[in-house]
């Protein structure tokens, strides 16, 4: 097989992280085999088995598969089974043609020589927005094109704030936020919760803090990274958030949320069905930098790429698929159905134009970075996993923020 036959998978690829971020579902059945029993069928692994046959987003595959003359296969796993199904269809020199997998993946699978670069697989991803991008580059080459992205952000109950006395307009920066929480608990309401649990969602909710600091993933233990861990660790302190965040998942944060007696809600794009829900009127607001403006969150969502082929010569449709999958109107549609924001800006106005509500979203998006971004790729698990683990240090007490990211920034090493 070109590219691939013959090399071994790294040790990198062959440990599995769980890296999801946003919808999870029960995988559907399917066949393992990737590919089809002619020339004309191209097989596409999606990790959407929320979606079955019948649904808009499995005739949309089949409508792009007709568009480039061929027909489609296509299987959907569990987000957090693909990864080993790929590296083992790579292995067997089986790999689908289309591969649509969780964007803190990419790298893995690019590391292990799994998927094509855009040089060869002639996608153009010049309409991404490049914080979106990124999350797809390693080594200075792409590896693919995002099809949405989540983020998080900040839900705010205005019925708790307003008889706080909190105006959402005057928390622009980690001191006025502060002081809206301390209002909110003299008002005998609950403060912020958030998830800080010993997993890559900890880490997850924990990075617009520790980006919004001005801190690096590449030095753990900086003056900056201990001020954002200082400020969870506080709150906890003062009561302005629960104990619980120190097991709470985002779905479990959420609930907490729905009861209506918290001010705020760290949670992402994903939640947005369930605050029409809610029954109260809320609102959202981008995680605040510590002295002001928007801090970066972490991006979640998908990328669409091609993986390495023995014959290059389908590499040519597999491009037209893609491009189908990510062109203007069918990114709409598909966004619209994932609660995801687009990855281009001229879908992004269209989305906002459609509901107003999306605008601090857009915003969030915008200002979002890649966990694997800054050329970080498969380094970004061992990192992620000694900062989740500060997060539970810190935020238990058994360590100060200091002495917990210093453990965490020598155990990097």
């Amino acid at each position: 097989m070109n590219g691939f036959t013959g090399r071994r998978l790294t040790a990198a690829a062959l440990t599995v992280v769980a890296l999801a971020a946003g919808t999870t579902a029960c995988s559907s059945g399917g066949s393992s085999s990737a590919k089809g029993e002619d020339n004309s069928t191209y097989t596409i692994w999606d990790p959407y088995p929320q979606f079955t046959k019948g649904s808009a987003w499995a005739k949309l595959l089949d409508s792009c598969g007709s568009k480039a003359g061929v027909k489609v296969k296509r299987t959907a796993f569990d987000t957090s089974d693909l990864t080993n199904k790929v590296l083992l269809a790579a292995q067997q020199d089986n790999s689908p043609d289309v591969l649509i997998v969780d964007n803190p993946v990419v790298s893995t699978l690019a590391e292990a020589g799994v998927l094509t670069t855009t040089d060869d697989n002639k996608l153009d991803t010049s309409k991404a927005d490049p914080n979106l991008l990124a999350a797809g580059q390693s080594g200075g080459k792409t590896y693919g094109t995002p099809i949405g992205a989540n983020t998080l952000a900040l839900y705010y109950n205005k019925a708790v704030l307003k008889a706080a006395g909190v105006d959402v307009a005057s928390i622009t920066d980690w001191k006025s936020l502060t002081a809206a929480l301390d209002k909110v608990k003299k008002a005998g309401k609950k403060g912020i919760t958030f998830s800080a649990i010993g997993t890559e969602e900890g880490s997850f909710q924990f990075l617009p803090w520790f980006w919004g600091s001005g801190a690096k993933l590449t030095e753990l233990d900086s003056a900056q990274g201990e001020s954002a861990l200082a400020l969870w660790s506080d709150w906890l302190k003062k009561d302005y958030a629960p104990n619980s965040v120190i097991n709470n998942t985002q779905t479990t944060s959420w609930q907490e949320f729905a009861t209506g007696d918290y001010a705020f809600a760290e949670n992402g794009t994903w939640q947005l069905a369930n605050a029409e829900k809610a029954g109260f009127d809320y609102g959202v607001l981008p995680v605040p930098a510590a002295n002001g403006g928007n801090a970066a969150a972490p991006t979640g969502g998908e990328f669409v790429t091609v993986p390495v082929q023995g014959d290059t010569g389908r590499y040519t449709t597999a491009q037209k698929l893609v491009t189908c999958l990510t062109s203007t109107e069918n990114l709409y549609a598909t966004d619209t159905t994932l609660s995801y924001v687009a990855p281009t800006a001229e879908v992004q106005d269209k989305q906002v134009a459609a509901d107003a509500e999306l605008k601090p979203w857009v915003e969030a998006v915008k200002a979002a970075r890649g966990r694997t971004s800054d050329d970080l790729g498969t380094k970004y698990p061992k990192i992620s996993e000694q900062m989740w683990k500060a997060v539970q240090s810190a935020l238990s007490g058994a360590k100060s923020p200091k002495d917990a990211l210093s453990a965490a920034q020598d155990a990097v090493k």
